[in-house]
């Protein structure tokens, strides 16, 4: 019995031996010169993404995120410290020198946040503003009668 045992565990030994290694490739370190910023601006926070040209996610950073908390959230300087951290890991990262900056939003973080990118060092290709404008909606079923 104990010599069967000894048998059986050196047999599953010599099968893992020869069994073909796969050595995953090490993935090379991303590279995104040029990139998407979008701010998303509210009374009550700021969020920013940096995001490649197809709109992947690299890094993304928030005033919560960052430390403030209540109505702090929705300020000026938080929107600064938020853009900084979210382009100091981009440019880390993927080293991103240049962005096209898409604001949505009517907080008060929407300017503070791209003085803060022109400050970074990272050149501003195009600043576009989509925040949606209400226009009344479609028109309800049924008003139209005579």
């Amino acid at each position: 019995m104990a010599e069967e045992e000894i048998k059986t565990t050196t047999v599953a030994a010599e099968a893992e031996e020869q069994a073909p290694k796969t050595k995953s490739a090490k993935k090379g370190k991303r590279v995104v010169t040029s990139g998407q910023l979008h701010i998303q601006a509210t009374f009550n926070n700021t969020i920013i993404s940096v995001t490649d040209k197809n709109g992947g996610i690299l890094t993304a950073s928030s005033a919560g995120a960052n430390g403030f908390r209540g109505s702090k959230k929705g300020t000026a300087y938080a929107a600064q410290i938020a853009a900084e951290k979210a382009l100091e890991k981009a440019k880390k990262d993927y080293s991103l020198n240049s962005v096209d900056v898409f604001v949505k939003g009517i907080g008060l973080g929407r300017d503070s946040a791209i003085r803060a990118v022109s400050s970074f060092g990272i050149k501003i290709d195009s600043i576009t503003d989509v925040t949606p404008i209400a226009h009344g909606g479609v028109r309800p079923k049924g008003e139209r009668k005579p």
